[in-house]
Order: C-alpha cells, then structure tokens, then sequence
C-alpha cells in the first residue's frame, strides 16, 4: 500500500472556558493532522495536540517541519510498514516526536483500516471492555474546585485530578474542600506540572497526605531527577505515590527514572513518546520495572483521543482513570462524531482503525495557518 498523498491541517479547536495550570491559561486548542492516503484511496489519520509551556515543540513549528521536512519522504513507502516508515522519519530532523507520532498514527489508522479490524485488534487485542475516564478540576478557589469535582463524581466520574501551584497552603485548602466534597471513596489526584522545587513538593505531600490521594504527579522539573527521587521517598513515607509525567520523554528518559527509584508510576502519551509502538514499548519496561501507568493527554482532539483510548485497552498496566479528556474541554471537534465522555466511562470502541472520521467541514472552519500560528 505505497503512499500517494499526505495532507496536513493545521485548527484552532476553542476551549470550553479557561483552563489554567502552572504552566499558562488558554481558551483554544491548536492542534495539527496527518491524513495519509495510500494506494486506492485508503486513508489514515494522525493528530497531536501540543500545549504551551508543557510540550517540546508547538503547532506552528510542528506544521512547518510536517510540511517541509517530513511528508515528502513518505510518498512511495508502504504505509502499512511502519518500522521502515519510522526509520526513515526518525533521523530526518531531531526532536519532534509529536510530529513523528502524528505520520506513525496515521499509518497504523490506516493499516488497522486495510485489516478491517480497530486499532487495538492491531496492536494485540484488548484487556478491557469499559474504560473509565479521570476528571480535571483547575487551580480554583476551594469553594468552586469542591463543587465542580463533586459535580464529576454526580455524572459517573469515579476519580479527578486537581491542579496545584503557586501556594501550598492554597493547594491543601482546595484538596481538602474537594475531599470533604467527594467523600473517601472517589480517587484524587494532584499535578503540579513540574511547578515546585523538591523542597517545597515535600511540604505539600506531607500537607496533603491526610486526604488519601491516589497519586502526585510530576511535582518537580521534568531534569530533576534526583529531587524527584528524592520527593518520592518522602511522600511514600506519608502514603503518597508519585508520577512522572514532564520528565518522561523517550526510553531513556524512562530507564533514567527507573534507575534512579524516582516515580512509582509513569504518564505516557501516544503524542509525546512519538507513537503508538514507541509507547507500548515504553509501557512494557515499566511494567517489567513494577511501574504501573496512566495514559492520556487533557487536551486531546478526537483523533488524538480515540489513539490513547484504544492503546490504553491494550495493557492491563494502565490504570483506570484516563487522562485523555481533551473532548470535555473542547465546544468542537474536527471528527465527524465527537466522543461522549460525560458519564465517566465508554465502552471498548469498536473501529476499523481507529474509528473516527474527519469532518471537512470542521477543518475548514477552525483552519490555522502558519502566519496566524505564529
């Protein structure tokens, strides 16, 4: 199946309201698509959805190197050989795994569509049949972080996360409120997107340790891992697990955690490890390393979405509670049919490939260009 043609579009998907973290606040989603169209018409469909002061690399740059660097070396390959498509993209610029992720993406779209079976058939079969979905509650004032995590928990939510930063006196106000709110059987989390020091991270695990959460994500910069080791034997000690999501890149970066006891889970994302293979690998050594998962991406567009969603059903490492949220946060899509995520759950979706279709018209509506991009 030789790739005849390679399209790419570039959106701006607006946000349900405002959404901040430590990082920025943003109301708009720009994101990028691959379709990738081989031999009689079969086509495949890729899309990375980067954020500001989190990802690497943002869409306006992704857009150029997709256009200019990567998509012409595809024309003639088989799309449905994806070692030898990922060997030829992944030395051609370095960097960019988001990009590389969105071409793998589409290639496996398409070559799951040309078996006739969903994506995750493809890549070995499914170990479950509902997947459960974890909500995300911003940095707020106590009062409204309790109500809205409450209001999750009322609609089928069985877990949230909450955004800390900035205050940890604020951060243990408004993880308190929430417990209070939700009750002791609905699982929280807490991310600060790498926004403390280690010092600090200790303080608020301790702070917070009395709430029974489930996990702190990344509470350090992603090059600390030594602090973050270090902030793991301390929240450990008080009952609190600790995830790496910013300093988890590539498998060396995954080796680098392992070795140095620095996380007992790891978040991955089909995006940012640059693939659906590059990511079950990664998933497999942490597996191999006691390390259990979550998979997801809080800002995910459909096609992006439905990829994390039919990986995570794959491994029984990944733990409930996906992160892969993006169509709750977004008023559109650029798929035909946007997913249904409001009651917490959906089950095993069904494909072939990946199951989701472009929506022409949405494409042309929230179109971006370079210069707007920039």
């Amino acid at each position: 199946m030789k790739i005849e043609r390679v399209e790419v579009f570039g959106v701006a998907v607006p946000l349900i309201g405002e959404y901040k973290n430590a990082y920025l606040s943003k109301t708009v989603q720009k994101s990028a698509i691959v379709r990738i169209t081989a031999g009689g018409g079969v086509s495949g469909l890729g899309n990375i959805d980067p954020t500001p002061g989190y990802s690497k690399e943002q869409t306006p740059e992704h857009l150029e190197v997709l256009r200019g660097k990567l998509a012409p070396l595809l024309i003639g390959m088989d799309a449905t050989n994806v070692h030898a498509v990922l060997a030829k993209i992944e030395p051609a610029v370095k960097g960019f795994l988001d990009s590389k992720a969105a071409i793998e993406m589409a290639c496996v779209d398409l070559a799951a569509r040309i078996a006739g079976m969903p994506v995750h058939a493809y890549l070995g079969g499914a170990v479950k049949e509902q997947l459960l979905f974890n909500a995300w509650i911003g940095i707020l004032p106590p009062d409204e972080a309790a109500k809205e995590t409450l209001a999750w928990k009322n609609k089928g939510f069985r877990s949230a996360k909450i955004k800390v930063g900035g205050n940890i006196e604020a951060d243990r106000d408004r993880v308190k409120a929430v417990r209070e709110a939700v009750g002791p059987d609905f699982q929280l989390r807490i991310d600060a997107n790498a926004g403390y020091d280690a010092d600090t991270s200790i303080q608020l695990a301790k702070r917070v340790a009395p709430f029974k959460l489930q996990l702190f994500e990344q509470p350090v910069p992603d090059h600390d891992i030594a602090g973050m080791a270090r902030v793991r034997r301390e929240a450990n000690a008080v009952g609190l697990p600790i995830m790496a999501d910013e300093s988890v890149l590539d498998h060396a970066s995954l080796i680098r955690i392992i070795k140095a006891d620095a996380a007992d889970l790891v978040k991955v994302k089909v995006m940012k490890q640059g693939g659906f293979l590059n990511t079950r690998r990664m998933i497999a050594t942490a597996e191999a390393a006691g390390i259990r998962c979550v998979v997801g991406h809080g800002f995910g567009l459909g096609v992006n979405t439905m990829a994390e969603i039919m990986l995570a059903a794959t491994s029984s490492n990944v733990i409930d509670g996906l992160e892969c949220v993006g169509p709750l946060k977004t008023a559109d899509d650029i798929v035909t049919r946007r997913l249904d995520l409001s009651g917490g759950s959906l089950p095993l979706p069904s494909g072939p490939g990946l199951g989701v279709t472009l929506d022409e018209a949405k494409i042309a509506k929230y179109r971006l260009d370079l210069k707007a991009a920039a």
